[in-house]
């Protein structure tokens, strides 16, 4: 018996070339171990369960990313092999977990048990449905949360605004970077040139903070068509 579905991937990750049904059963150290050779865990379990499954590949990618070097060699490193270091195991990181694989159907309903709603969330970040689709559960449950702000706003007291970000597009959640903007003392240029450019502008917080402070004119550009609607 054969089964399509679309592959989905928003970060653009290549298909599984191996994937494996898996459910309640499986233990989190023989997920782990899987999904570090590369294989993929289709999903046919509780929904519930697959959350708590995640959470525990996470715990194990982070101990193992900080395990002491096995060497004085390995654990003498310059800088920038450091940081290369730390970069491949964030990205061996995001490989792992994005190795447990959930199916939707073309409503973006799930059959699993305890699967909550989530076709509001997924018709926000992808559009109408096109048929049966298999997307990880970390990327899903990323539209879920983008959902969630989306609905209820992020307040940004430096501005006295609420905004509503789309899926995919750069919220900022922390509101240092807004405030000092907000704050920062203006260029001298702006007194004979009172125009600003807000260069990948995302939700457009800094282009209205800007604004905010009198400048005549703002232009805010982006590349990504979620950040512009």
């Amino acid at each position: 018996m054969t089964h399509d579905a679309r592959w989905q991937s928003e970060r653009g990750a290549s298909p599984p070339q191996q994937v494996q049904l898996a459910d309640d059963r499986l233990n989190a150290d023989t997920a782990y171990g899987l999904a570090c050779q590369g294989v993929a865990l289709l999903w046919r379990g509780d929904f519930q369960n697959a959350r708590q499954l995640l959470n525990a590949l996470g715990n194990r990618a982070d101990r193992h990313r900080r395990l002491p070097p096995r060497s004085a060699a390995a654990a003498a490193t310059t800088m920038a092999e450091a940081f290369h270091r730390e970069r491949q195991a964030r990205a061996q990181r995001a490989r792992t977990l994005s190795a447990l694989l959930i199916e939707l159907d073309a409503d973006y309903r799930s059959a699993l048990r305890r699967a909550p709603d989530v076709s509001a969330a997924c018709s926000e970040a992808l559009g109408a449905g096109q048929g049966p689709l298999v997307l990880s559960l970390r990327e899903l449950l990323g539209m879920i949360g983008a959902h969630e702000w989306r609905v209820r706003g992020i307040e940004l007291p430096a501005v006295n605004l609420r905004i509503h970000a789309h899926y995919g597009v750069f919220a900022p959640l922390r509101h240092e970077y807004v405030e000092l903007v907000a704050q920062a003392p203006l260029p001298a240029a702006l007194a004979a040139h009172n125009v600003a450019f807000d260069i990948g502008t995302g939700t457009g917080v800094l282009a209205a903070v800007l604004a905010r402070r009198g400048i005549g004119q703002v232009l805010a550009t982006d590349v990504e068509p979620r950040a512009l609607a």
